[in-house]
Parts: C-alpha cells; sequence; structure tokens
C-alpha cells in the first residue's frame, strides 16, 4: 500500500521548485521588501504552501479540473452558477481565512502583505480571484453606503461565510475604451437595474455574489465621463437570479477563474458613491488591479525562474550541469536581474500607493504619483515575466514544451499580464495623461533627485538615470499631443528603467549590501545603456543568480 508521503510527493517528479518554501528561499524579494518597507512581513506560512500544495492544485486545476457553467438545475430552473473543483474551494477559504490574503490593508496590516502574498501565489486564475473581490471590497470600503460597507468582511474572509466579488467594466464593443460602454442604468421607482448584453469579459463569473458594473445612467452624458458605477448581487430582492450568464471563455490559460459573459435584463443594482464619480471610483479599481498584475507577473517569472535555477543545477550536458556553462550562467544572470529591477519598482509603487490610497477625487500628489508609477510597473513586470518564462522554457529544452511539466504552464500563464487590466498602449496613454493633466513627473523627477541625492557611491549611475529622466520626459512632453502618444511606450520603458536602476542602487546602499548595488549596476548596464554584461561580472554571476543563499546585512 502507498504511504500517505508516497502520493504526496509524487509532484515531485515533475517540479524542481515543489516542497521548497517559496518565500524563506527568495533572499532578493525579503531584502526588497525590507528596503521599501521597513521590516520582513512574516509570509513563511504561505510561502510553504505556495511552494507544496498550491503549486501542485494549481496545475492540476490547469489539467483537468476546469470551472465548469451550470445553466440549468435538475428541477428545470435556470441557475447559471459556477461549478469548480472542490480543492480550489479549500484553496480559496484557505488563502483568505487562514493566510489573510485580503484582509491585510483593512485589519491591521498593509498593502505589501497583500500584494506580496499574491506575488506568493503566482497562479493568475486564483490571484484574480481574490483580485476582483479585493477591488470590490475596497470600493465598498472607501465609497459604500452603510449596507455596502457591511459586506467588505465577507469578501476579506472575517466572516463565516465567504462573498466573492467581481468587476465587470469591458464591453465586447469597446474593450479597454470604457466610454464605449452601452449597458444602461435606470430608475424603477426606487430601484435601479441595468441593461444590457455586452459585459464581454466577466472574471468570477457565476462565482461572484456581488458585482461592480460600470453603467450609463439615462440620460447621462456619453463618454466615460458618463458612467456610474454600481453594485449588482447575484439575487434579487426576490431571491432570483439578477443576471444571466450566457457562456465561459475558451482561454489558454488562467483556466481556475471562470470567465463569462454576462447579461443584464432589468436586473436590479445600488449606486455606489455619486454617480458623477464613477469614472474615477473605476479607475481606481484598476490602480488595484494593475499592482496586483504586476505582483502575478512577477511571481510567475519567480517560479519560472526556480524551476530553471534548481533544473540547471540538476541536469548535466557535455560532462558538466548546466550551471557550469557560461551561456547557461549569462541567462540566469539576465534573468535574475530583470525579476528584481522589476520587483524594486512594483514595491514602489505599492510605498507609493500605501501613503495615498484613502485619497479620493481629486487626488493628491501622492496619489498621482503611484498611479504613474503604477502603470509603468504594470507594463514592465509583465514583459519582464513573458521574457523571463520563456527563457526558462528554453533552458529546459524539449521538455520544456511539454504540457506535463509546470514549466509550459507558467510560461502560457504569463502571456495573459501584458494584456489583463489594460495592453501596453493602455498603460501608455495613461500615463501620458498623468504626466499632462496631473504633473506626476514633477513628484518623480524630485523623488529620484532626492535618492540619487544620498548616493555616496554609484553616483555616476545615479547620474545618468537622472539625465535619462530629464531628457526623455523634455523631449515627450515639448510635442504635440499625438506625437508625444506616438513615442508613449518608449518614454514608459525609459522611464521605468531609469527608476528602477536608481531605486536598486538606492537600496543596496541603504541596506549595506554589495551584491543589491551589483544587481543595480548590472540593470543599468543592460537595460539603461543597452550594453552586454562585461565577463567580469558572468564570472562572478553566481552571487547574484543564487537566490537561495544570498546573504545581506539588516535582513533577518
Amino acid at each position: 500500500m502507498m504511504s500517505e508521503d508516497s502520493w504526496k510527493n509524487v509532484y515531485s517528479y515533475l517540479s524542481n521548485s515543489y516542497g521548497k518554501n517559496h518565500f524563506t528561499i527568495d533572499k532578493p524579494f525579503q531584502q526588497l521588501l525590507k528596503y521599501f518597507r521597513g521590516a520582513v512581513p512574516d509570509l513563511t506560512p504561505l510561502g510553504e504552501f505556495a511552494g507544496g500544495e498550491l503549486l501542485e492544485i494549481s496545475d492540476y486545476i490547469d489539467k483537468g479540473a476546469h470551472p465548469k457553467h451550470i445553466m440549468w438545475s435538475i428541477d428545470g430552473q435556470r441557475v447559471d452558477e459556477v461549478w469548480i473543483s472542490p480543492m480550489q474551494r479549500l484553496v480559496l477559504e484557505r488563502l483568505l481565512k487562514e493566510y489573510h490574503v485580503n484582509a491585510y490593508p483593512y485589519k491591521g496590516g498593509d498593502w505589501f502583505q497583500h500584494f506580496a502574498s499574491i506575488y506568493l501565489i503566482s497562479d493568475p486564475g486564483i490571484a484574480c480571484i481574490l483580485t476582483v473581490t479585493n477591488q470590490t471590497a475596497y470600493t465598498l470600503y472607501k465609497y459604500g453606503d452603510a449596507y455596502q460597507r457591511t459586506l467588505v468582511d465577507g469578501m476579506i474572509g472575517e466572516n463565516d461565510k465567504i462573498l466573492f466579488g467581481a468587476t465587470w467594466f469591458t464591453e465586447v464593443q469597446g474593450g479597454s475604451d470604457l466610454g464605449a460602454n452601452l449597458v444602461e442604468a435606470y430608475k424603477d421607482g426606487n430601484t435601479w437595474k441595468l441593461n444590457g448584453i455586452t459585459k464581454y469579459f466577466a472574471s468570477d463569473a457565476g462565482l461572484a455574489h456581488y458585482a461592480l458594473v460600470t453603467a450609463r445612467p439615462k440620460g447621462a452624458p456619453s463618454g466615460a465621463k458618463g458612467l456610474g458605477l454600481f453594485l449588482a448581487p447575484k439575487l434579487d430582492s426576490s431571491g432570483r437570479r439578477n443576471f444571466l450568464i450566457r457562456r465561459l471563455k475558451e482561454k489558454s490559460a488562467t483556466i481556475s477563474v471562470p470567465t463569462g459573459e454576462v447579461e443584464f435584463h432589468g436586473s436590479e443594482a445600488q449606486p455606489i458613491g455619486e454617480l458623477n464619480q464613477g469614472i474615477y471610483y473605476t479607475v481606481e479599481t484598476l490602480t488595484v488591479s494593475r499592482i496586483a498584475n504586476a505582483f502575478g507577473a512577477l511571481g510567475l517569472a519567480r517560479k519560472a525562474y526556480l524551476e530553471a535555477y534548481y533544473y540547471a543545477q540538476k541536469r548535466k550536458a557535455f560532462g558538466k550541469p548546466l550551471i557550469e556553462h557560461p551561456l547557461v550562467r549569462r541567462d540566469l544572470l539576465d534573468m535574475e536581474v530583470y525579476i528584481e529591477g522589476t520587483m524594486a519598482l512594483a514595491l514602489k509603487s505599492v510605498s507609493e500607493f500605501q501613503k495615498s490610497w484613502m485619497s479620493t477625487p481629486p487626488y493628491n500628489e501622492n496619489y498621482n504619483y503611484a498611479r504613474l508609477l503604477t502603470h509603468i510597473a504594470k507594463n514592465m513586470t509583465a514583459d519582464m515575466s513573458a521574457y523571463v518564462t520563456k527563457m526558462a522554457m528554453e533552458l529546459h529544452g524539449g521538455i520544456g514544451f511539454l504540457r506535463e511539466f509546470p514549466i509550459e504552464r507558467l510560461h502560457r500563464e504569463a502571456l495573459i499580464t501584458p494584456i489583463w487590466e489594460g495592453p501596453s498602449n493602455i498603460q501608455a496613454l495613461d500615463m501620458l495623461e498623468a504626466l499632462v493633466k496631473k504633473k506626476a513627473h514633477l513628484t518623480l523627477i524630485k523623488d529620484m533627485e532626492n535618492l540619487v541625492n544620498q548616493l555616496k557611491e554609484d553616483r555616476d549611475l545615479g547620474d545618468l538615470a537622472l539625465r535619462s529622466i530629464n531628457e526623455s520626459l523634455s523631449g515627450i512632453l515639448g510635442m504635440q499631443i499625438q506625437d508625444a502618444q506616438y513615442y508613449a511606450k518608449d518614454l514608459l520603458n525609459t522611464l521605468g528603467n531609469a527608476v528602477a536602476t536608481v531605486l536598486l542602487l538606492h537600496a543596496g546602499e541603504s541596506l549595506g549590501s554589495s551584491r543589491l548595488r551589483t544587481v543595480g549596476k548590472l540593470y543599468a548596464t543592460r537595460f539603461l545603456e543597452g550594453k552586454v554584461y562585461p565577463i567580469e561580472d558572468l564570472r562572478g554571476g553566481d552571487v547574484v543568480f543564487m537566490i537561495d543563499e544570498v546573504e545581506f546585512a539588516n535582513c533577518p
């Protein structure tokens, strides 16, 4: 008879990172958390779960436990529920109640703990369910009425009954152009109702107890500023199904989150806050999910890196382990430098968001700065994740392309991160709006100048980053708007690479970490100057890419 330990360890034959604590082995992540947060939160229990059961369950759901749309009950009633695997239900319950993933910002924790948890989870589907639920809680917590705020505890795992949320903004005819929304809101006596059949990418369809829905109140002006934000419950006041699910999408990845098409036919809804502020509330929730997207992208890249890193230590080719081959070492070095640079960007966006998240329209300077950083971090982490997961797949050779091993799934999952929450063109245009209308670049320049002026070492690279920021901004902001839009993605990447360089160098000095300073210099070489890493850096590259053996000062 097979022992209990035997069946628990079957997945170790497929994954080289399985069974490891994905928090404790990730020393660079702890180091950067220390820099930005001042202390490293104890996420050891979640790290163990993320590197064990959760890793295995996520892979199993992708391969054979897909959510199913249950349209009709056995009694002939239209129910439009989604049936998910019992193990997925247990995972979600544990993440909400045992690991408090969504509760942190509202119950004595902070946004660092929340987004660090999304990083460790890193399965985009499961993380999406938690994120859209958190977005709903966030909006009700800030802008809801007395009743709506009572729903928050269920969405953050603080009640016996878990309530799932959703954010249904995208419509088939408009996509990221929310101003093209056609779903209409109207008053029927004292009740608001919704009509429209175009909510086309509705994550958590069939799971959500409540959904945030953008709709245009009857008679409101066209465009994004005419939208209101509404809360649509799954059941109407008579206890009947309040909206219909047309179907679930067939997707390349993100299998664990059911994504459907939703129809409203006189569906009951409650307005949130002030109707004429709907687009501002909506964009706020997108800031939350864009930061989550950044950490999901980082988490996927980290898991792919771990698979490649441990595989390279075991696999032999041409008479020696892969990790001893110069080109493999160069690939690992490149992947790690890219991960840590974009990780610094993402944590910086959290740092600024943590300071300003209770700001309300028209928003303060800190919030506009956080939003600017979020556009940059979201886009750059997504590009990084697609690249790093591809490289990790390549380092596995042919087996990296086989569905039976997890590395193939990690790359598939990473490909959604540039698309979710607005693709790169949208991030670039929204960033440009934050610069032109909100003058957020002035805060950016002041912040980066302050950090560079504190550098005692590597000041030349800090000055190079500042010049890059100032020259790129002055060039773009001096153009006509159409020309500025054409170059907006270039500006986004230039700002991101310069800011990442400054953050890594400053973090290295602040923490007394020569290794982190080295990462900063390598990042500047590769991404700011566009040069190849010197071979001297490759010879000592293990100091960078052996992330589970990193030693650094002032960090537990």
